[in-house]
């Protein structure tokens, strides 16, 4: 076992733009292989990162200004982990290492959203069907929130950001800033993850589940739990803070790996944002739940902490809600906060509203979809979780007009929790309701058991990802706008992601 607490939670260094062409800031960013300290008492670990770093730097901008970004594959042309060549989209007949960029929550053109097929290999020499250009354009034209881009790749994408490829996008605007809220070192993103080592300090992924699948080796495994959690790439580290309010942009970077967060001393966070920026007004919470891909934003308030340290805990069951409770020692412990440091300048003063807030009303929709997160077995009887009982390679059946608003009832006859995203757009979650699986499972139909349930106060913003419980109707609420073209919407356990659970969406005119 590692010891805790022995690194200094790592600061993310922001990127810069290489020039302005037109106005325009121009990025350029290689991902890399490398080898990085994740632990003190860890041998350099080898990691894929973008400009050679796990996470990658931070991308700060502003709302309405457009950036532009060459995102540049310099990998190995070997993966140094796992490949299962019966998963779709990573045969044989396609380069083992190929990556594509997507900003998780921007609203970008599908050109440059990051299609799974519109891979690119090492210096461009080979592309996916999908690929248009090696040149992103991504406009800003969102709210002050908390984005992150990552890989998407077709098959792999479970492997390649396991390996390092994630990192945080800011979008900042006036609004926001006029607020007050903590800024400069008294706001920082934390990338929470799960990973497990080999003695050397190399990466362990699983190259099958227990027990073997016959006949496939390497196999795809359900879902993948480190044994160790990291934040911005350290295992268990720690931060020396004043007393006073901190301002953390939480995301979970996990593959597979619930969170539910609450603080040794019983401090409480007070939420301020959800995935889609600032909620309408501050939340306190004593605990937080965030699945793969979520992210809030909270204020912890150290003032009358000094001297104390305190622990950042996570009791969320894997697999979740059922699965087992983390080990208190290991995967139920994130990181340290040291109230040690000297008050160096004033405290800030929380506002008591934060965002101009429009509730979206089920009336509004031009259309309404039944959309079920079931499984089967696959030819190998390996469990697929499926969208709608649909493979990826199946033709497309949500095509949503552009500027119509829709309302998606995902029906999850799962026993598991599926944190839901999608591509372009943004939602509100109107409510969930309770239905009888067992008589789903006997007579395919399905009958509610209770009333629609408003989702909590923290949940009441905007969302691009949803947490779809088991044996229940999670209900949400969009508009498919500002613009048309395919697109996609998936499952966020990066396992099912990669097996199945994602179809294409096609935004018509």
């Amino acid at each position: 076992m590692l010891e805790k607490f022995v690194d200094r939670l790592p600061v993310i260094p922001t990127i810069q733009p290489l020039k302005t062409q037109n106005g325009i800031p121009f990025y350029e960013v290689t991902m890399r292989e490398t080898t990085q300290k994740l632990h003190r008492d860890l041998p350099p670990t080898r990691i894929w990162g973008y400009n050679g770093m796990f996470p990658g730097p931070t991308f700060h901008v502003f709302r309405n200004q457009p950036i532009q970004v060459l995102w540049k594959n310099e990998l190995p042309t070997k993966h140094f982990l796992p490949i299962d060549h019966t998963v779709h989209g990573a045969g044989i007949d396609v380069p083992d290492v190929r990556t594509v960029v997507h900003l998780h929550g921007g609203s970008t053109p599908d050109t440059s959203d990051g299609y799974p097929e519109a891979w690119f290999t090492r210096s461009f020499q080979q592309l996916g069907p999908f690929f248009t250009q090696p040149v992103y354009e991504y406009p800003n034209q969102q709210a002050a929130t908390n984005l992150w881009y990552h890989d998407h790749a077709m098959g792999i994408t479970r492997l390649n950001i396991y390996a390092g490829l994630l990192g945080m996008y800011i979008i900042h605007d006036e609004e926001e800033r006029s607020l007050g809220l903590p800024d400069g070192p008294f706001d920082l993103p934390l990338i929470i993850q799960d990973r497990s080592f080999h003695q050397d300090g190399s990466l362990y992924y699983p190259s099958e589940p227990t027990p073997p699948v016959p006949d496939v080796s390497p196999s795809v495994v359900p879902e993948f739990f480190g044994k160790v959690n990291l934040v911005n790439g350290k295992v268990w580290p720690y931060l020396e803070v004043e007393p006073r309010k901190y301002r953390f942009r939480i995301l979970n970077g996990a593959n597979a790996r619930f969170y539910r967060l609450s603080l040794s001393n019983g401090i409480p966070f007070t939420q301020i944002g959800t995935d889609q920026g600032l909620l309408p007004r501050p939340v306190p919470v004593t605990r937080v739940l965030i699945a793969p891909a979520e992210r809030v934003d909270v204020i912890v308030d150290f003032s009358q902490s000094s001297g104390e340290l305190i622990t950042l805990t996570n009791d969320a069951p894997t697999s979740f809600p059922q699965g087992k409770k983390p080990n208190p020692n290991s995967t139920g412990v994130i990181m340290q906060f040291r109230v040690t440091k000297q008050l160096t300048q004033q405290d800030s003063v929380l506002p008591t509203k934060l965002a101009r807030f429009k509730t979206m009303n089920e009336h509004q929709a031009n259309n309404q979809r039944n959309l079920f997160l079931d499984m089967k077995e696959d030819s190998y009887k390996r469990p697929i979780h499926l969208l709608d009982k649909k493979l990826w390679s199946d033709p497309i059946t949500e095509n949503p007009r552009l500027g119509h608003i829709e309302l998606w009832n995902l029906i999850n006859v799962t026993k598991g929790t599926h944190p839901i995203h999608l591509h372009l757009i943004r939602f509100q979650i109107l409510d969930r309701q309770p239905f009888d699986r067992k008589l789903y499972e006997e007579k395919g139909i399905i009958v509610p058991t209770g009333p629609r349930k408003k989702p909590e106060a923290n949940e009441r913003g905007w969302k691009d990802t949803v947490r779809a419980n088991p044996s229940e109707i999670t209900r949400i609420i969009m508009k498919f706008a500002p613009y048309a073209g395919l697109f996609v919407w998936h499952c966020h356990i990066l396992e099912h992601e990669d097996y199945e659970m994602m179809r294409p969406y096609l935004v018509i005119k």
